[in-house]
């Protein structure tokens, strides 16, 4: 196991341009998804749209490099959507464990904020996203499944849910 220099903090508006310099490579070149920085005006005003709703967004940096990211969307209702989950390729698996410690940070906030179902959206692509969701006993839902509450983005066609016993 290689020894790094991890940190998981909060982030505000002054780390949007990091953040998207990270996770739009991501998703449009790595992955090919067809986004666009228009199509996820939220990541133009963290604070606005996660903070201020009772959410939060993290960031994983390594020796102050940003290296991932996680987000909650407090949807109301006890529940949340995750967001915005992304690593750098360079850091991902189980050697580093970012992505899992990213997720335990998330965990961790529902259960101080009483926040006991987790959904999110992905894309059918992700295999390995879809691996390590349900390796953390997510279970895959149907679209028809998700709460009418859930802010679902265009790009998503894969779903999962996560109930927390407080």
């Amino acid at each position: 196991m290689s020894t790094i220099n991890l940190t998981i903090t909060q982030i505000f508006n002054d780390d949007c341009k990091e953040v998207i310099d990270l996770i739009l490579p991501i998703q449009q070149i790595e992955f090919n998804v067809p986004i666009t920085i228009e199509g996820q005006p939220d990541l133009l005003d963290i604070e606005s749209n996660y903070h201020q709703t009772g959410g939060n967004f993290w960031a994983a940096k390594v020796d102050g490099e940003l290296v991932g990211t996680i987000a909650l969307l407090n949807t109301g209702h006890n529940a949340c959507a995750l967001r915005k989950m992304f690593v750098k390729k360079e850091f991902r698996g189980k050697e580093y464990s970012i992505a899992q410690k990213l997720l335990e940070t998330l965990v961790a906030y529902c259960r101080e904020n009483n926040i006991t179902e987790i959904y999110l959206g992905t894309v059918d692509m992700l295999k390995a996203a879809h691996r390590f969701y349900e390796k953390n006993d997510f279970n895959l839902i149907e679209v028809t499944d998700l709460p009418s509450y859930f802010p679902r983005m265009m790009a998503d066609n894969k779903f999962y849910h996560l109930h927390l016993d407080l």
